[in-house]
């Protein structure tokens, strides 16, 4: 049987399993040897996957925000907050009562010859593109079609931040920052809302934009910015001993 109402419970069960897909790989098929070594190919593979299944159900390319003419509107409304990212990156490194907030072991233990090649490879293409077309273009995307834009841009952000359970704990281990289980359950619970939040900012600048550029560059200057200024902080706390 066919209409209204089985193409509208057909688009809330793939929203609730694009959503549950999502928390899944990063928290369960994040924590595997294999995913770790083929991190780049692993979410790239993954990113065509998404294309492939969000064109099967009907989704097009301005849905997705992959339109050709909306392109110019996501660089110039990812441009200033990217900027202004980029900026506060700096000033962190540059202070020194800040640079301390940029030990990331995660990154301070790298060669610069390592940075180069997270900041190239890894995080534009292993982590930006993946995020960006699974949050802000196939998971958006679903849930506008059965939600408020509202509503669908916060569960959207939710399910972001819930993508970073397991990053969490991870960065809270190698930098020993968790004294006890109640401390790590707390820093999981505040990073989870943070991502949240910025995950609502990403998905704005998606939907005022009409294009996933917008969103895109903002991430590149996060997480880039963050890999480039605590290996800088780190340099020069070296050098100044």
């Amino acid at each position: 049987m066919s209409g209204p109402n089985s193409r509208l419970h057909r688009d809330v069960t793939v929203a609730a399993a694009w959503s549950a897909a999502l928390v899944g790989w990063n928290n369960l098929a994040g924590r595997q040897a294999w995913h770790q070594r083929w991190y780049p190919l692993a979410n790239l593979a993954a990113t065509g996957t998404a294309l492939a299944a969000a064109a099967a159900s009907g989704l097009t390319a301005g849905d997705l925000g992959l339109a050709r003419d909306r392109l110019g509107a996501g660089l110039r409304y990812g441009a200033a907050p990217s900027g202004a990212v980029a900026a506060a990156w700096v000033v962190l490194a540059a202070v020194p009562a800040t640079r301390p907030a940029l030990a990331d072991q995660r990154i301070t233990g790298l060669t610069w010859p390592e940075v180069a090649y997270q900041v190239t490879v890894r995080i534009p293409a292993g982590t930006v593109l993946w995020e960006e077309v699974a949050f802000r273009g196939v998971l958006q995307a679903t849930l506008r079609r059965v939600l408020p834009r509202p509503a669908a841009l916060a569960v959207t952000s939710g399910v972001f931040g819930l993508w970073h359970v397991r990053p969490t704990v991870q960065a809270l281990r190698i930098n020993q920052l968790a004294a006890s289980r109640w401390a790590t359950v707390g820093s999981v619970a505040a990073t989870v809302t943070g991502t949240a939040a910025a995950g609502l900012l990403l998905s704005w600048l998606r939907e005022r934009s009409g294009s996933l550029a917008a969103p895109v560059l903002l991430h590149l200057s996060a997480n880039c910015g963050a890999a480039l200024a605590a290996r800088s902080a780190h340099g020069i706390s070296a050098t100044s001993k």
